[in-house]
Formats: C-alpha cells, structure tokens, sequence
C-alpha cells in the first residue's frame, strides 16, 4: 500500500532527530543503567545526582523518554520500562547502547548531506572503524556485535558447511560470524582477519563463547595484505559497502585466489534491487550514510554483486532463500575444484 503524505507527517518526519538525540543523550549518560542500580523506581532529583546532571534539565529528558516510552514519570518519580532495562541497561546481555552510540557518532557525518551530495564527496567525517578514538572505536565494533547478533544465528543454521574445514571471516571485526558459525558448526575452525585495532574486541568475545581453541586473529589490511591460505571458506559481512566498485572487484577476487579449490566464498550485504526503486528503503538510505562517511561507498544492487562474484571466476552464483532484516542478503559463490 502506497504511503499517503500530509503536510503533518512530512514535517514530523524531519523533526524525528529530535526524539534520537534524547535517546543518543539518555546512552550517553547511561542513565537507563544507573536507574536500573537505583532499584528501577527513583526520583528525579536523586537520579540527576547520581548522573552529576542539572536536575531541571535531566527532568525534561526525563518527561521526554516516558513520553516515548522507555521511562515512565509521575510527578517527581521516574519507573525504567522493562523493555529500556532489556535493552539499554549495560547489566542486559541484549544491551543495544553500542549501536546507539555508534549511530551517535555518525550525526555530524550526516550534517555534511547537502554538500557531499553536491561535491559527490564526503565533507567532514572519518569512518569509525579507523578511528583513533577509543570510545567510537568501541561504539562502532560493538555496535556491530549488537546488530548482527540476532540475525547470526539465522544465517549460520541456513548456510550449509557441512564438510567445510576452516573458515576465514574477512573484515569480520568483533568475530560475531565466527563464533555463530562455530557454534553451529562443530567441526569448524576460523580466523578472523581485520585491522590490528579490533583485536581486543574480537578475542574478548571469543574467549566469553569459549572457543579460544578454534578461532583465531590475525590483524591486517585486507587490500594491502596477503590473505591467509588454508580456508575453504571466506565469509564477508557488510564490508563491500565501504568501498567503490573497483575496490570490491579487487576484493572478491583477493578473497576467491585465496580460497582453497572447491571453496565456497559468501558475502553478506545490503542489496538494492535492481531498478533503484528503493524498495526495501535501508538500503537506499544506508547509501547516503555511506556518502558522508566513507571515499566512495555505496550500496550495490543485486546484479552488481552477483557480476563482483563472476569477475573473480566463482561459479553456482546464487543467493540464500532467507528473508533478513533491512534489506540484508547472503550471497554464495563456489570456486572451481581445479
């Protein structure tokens, strides 16, 4: 069914920043987990001390998240909601505020839109997985944890390695494939290779799922870098994306010369359908993020990634029956046996 736009809706929609960035301060602050230590129930004054805040604003923030939802207040009193505890208290293993963070750290990126979509260029931004900050550094790779932890699992029980030995997850950041793919699959080992600075993160994470034994890291550039040998499967999740065409064609074939014979190379990405009508719509609006945070990334469509795999020689080109979540598809190509 078509969308009916108003004038009402239209200027909603581009006053949504503001109830995000209540959200992007609320994480910030962490102030759903200082509630959540003050037993779920406290009053404002006593949770803007705890948060060293003005209480007259942290009292506006407060009013504005039971508004939403994620709180609710009564007069000077303010209750966490189950869901804000399960999601947006540090003590939940569900906690999301990495990824919050991580879509924080991209807003002055996205101040730049009108002039990189100009200049076809971003204008003020580095992307946060090369940054030197430590803080958006871990908002970025955890935050990608926080992202693909629910999907993992649905793709590592879809994707068959029955018989497959040894799988490199390449640019595989905190290791989230790794882990979920060796989880389901017993007989797997893995290699996560990304840059050195993600290392802490992947093997902290590996050590919590006790797989220490069989998955390992080794740090590099992929495009720079000798890829290692030894794999008879290569796992690729959301890193075409960050690049131009020329560079992913480089990539794919990198990553399909150092594949073993008859093993398998699988790339997950945000896929555009083929007439740009931007449907679904994350993939065409992850396109301007990747505008303004990277040097000529975008989104690919399906016909482009499946001819990245046919430039690289790989056969039996095919995608998952899988319906994922904002436009996601895995796509599998085989390298000939000899």
């Amino acid at each position: 069914m078509k969308d009916t736009w108003t004038a009402q809706k239209i200027v909603r929609l581009s006053g949504m920043y503001w109830v995000g960035f209540a959200l992007h301060s609320a994480v910030e602050l962490d102030l759903f987990t200082t509630l959540e230590s003050l037993g779920g129930t406290a009053e404002v004054d006593a949770l803007a001390e705890a948060l060293a805040c003005d209480r007259r604003a942290l009292g506006m923030l407060a009013t504005t998240l039971s508004g939403m939802g994620l709180l609710s207040r009564d007069g000077g009193t303010v209750t966490l909601s189950a869901e804000a505890a399960r999601f947006l208290s540090r003590r939940s293993d569900e906690y999301v505020g990495y990824l919050v963070r991580h879509l924080a750290d991209a807003v002055d990126n996205w101040t730049g839109l009108t002039e990189a979509i100009r200049t076809g260029r971003r204008v003020n931004s580095s992307y946060a997985s090369h940054t030197d900050d430590p803080e958006e550094r871990e908002a970025f790779l955890l935050g990608m944890h926080n992202n693909a932890a629910p999907q993992a699992r649905t793709v590592a029980e879809a994707l068959d390695l029955e018989g497959r030995r040894r799988l490199m997850d390449l640019g595989g950041g905190p290791g989230t494939y790794a882990i979920t793919f060796c989880q389901t699959n017993p007989d797997l080992d893995a290699l996560i290779f990304d840059l050195p600075t993600t290392e802490p993160f992947a093997t902290g994470l590996v050590r919590e799922a006790g797989l220490a034994e069989r998955i390992g890291f080794q740090g590099g550039d992929f495009f720079e870098d000798t890829l290692p040998g030894g794999c008879d499967v290569i796992w690729i999740s959301q890193v075409l994306h960050c690049e131009p065409p020329g560079r992913v064609r480089y990539l794919v074939r990198k990553a399909a010369e150092a594949l073993e014979p008859g093993g398998m190379l699988c790339v997950q990405e945000f896929a555009l359908d083929n007439r740009h009508t931007g449907k679904p719509l994350h993939p065409a609006v992850f396109a301007l993020n990747m505008l303004v945070g990277t040097e000529g990334g975008q989104s690919y469509t399906d016909d482009e990634i499946r001819a990245f795999f046919h430039d690289a020689g790989l056969q039996n080109v095919r995608a998952l029956d899988l319906t994922l979540p904002q436009g996601c598809r895995v796509y599998i190509g085989d390298k000939p046996a000899s």
